[in-house]
């Protein structure tokens, strides 16, 4: 079987423009989870063009096939009781 990997989109302002600390965490902008990294890539791009006139606005791309690693002993994940 062929392991998914999962990407999530998501972004809002941060504290700083050096910094990747969210100034209001409730108001993150969740873009959407997707299937593979050149989906993802196409709508973090779409966004983060999109509010290119604010400095301290960020959109990212997090893994999250990374999070939850099947083959370890104990994934991150795991370890929260998740």
């Amino acid at each position: 079987m062929t392991q998914q990997r999962l990407h999530l989109v998501f972004g809002g302002e941060l504290e700083s423009t050096g910094s990747t600390v969210f100034r209001d965490p409730a108001a993150i902008h969740v873009v959407g989870i997707f299937p593979d990294y050149a989906a993802a890539h196409a709508a973090w791009k779409t966004h983060a063009q999109r509010t290119v006139d604010s400095a301290q606005t960020r959109y990212f791309i997090a893994h999250l096939h990374r999070l939850h690693d099947e083959t370890r002993e104990a994934s991150p994940t795991g370890e929260l009781g998740v």
